[in-house]
């Protein structure tokens, strides 16, 4: 059975986010590790970039293929977990922990009511593999 936390919302581009008040936490969700392999190197934007909602904000190259990634909302980056320069593989270890991408200050913390419950997305990934 996959790994879809209840408390997170996610995108139909296997991304999540972890809302604490106007700022959004995001990394790719299990599902997403899982399919990429061994993760070997993640590009991440820097602190004061600005993204729309759905764009392109990095990219992340496994053993196997360089996925880009997209912020599951509008906003300004705060933080990017610079860990993970050297130690890529926590994407695969702990997606929804130490693995974590990028923290986004929200400026439409709205946005996030569109994006997928864990049922939905647990739904959705199933549809996907069908």
């Amino acid at each position: 059975m996959a790994n879809i936390p209840e408390d997170l919302h996610y995108s139909k581009d296997h991304e999540w986010i972890r809302v604490e008040g106007n700022l959004g936490v995001v990394g790719i969700t299990d599902h997403a590790q899982d399919a990429l392999g061994d993760v070997v190197y993640v590009e991440l934007p820097k602190a004061g970039d600005e993204f729309a909602a759905h764009e392109s904000f990095g990219s992340v190259e496994s053993v196997k293929a360089v996925s880009e990634i997209f912020t599951p909302v509008s906003g300004e980056i705060t933080e990017a977990n610079d860990s993970l320069q050297d130690e890529p593989e926590k994407v695969n270890q702990d997606p929804y922990g130490a693995g974590w991408m990028i923290k986004i200050k929200m400026k439409n913390p709205g946005e996030v009511d569109s994006l997928l419950t864990a049922a939905e997305y647990e739904d959705f990934t199933k549809s996907e593999s069908e």
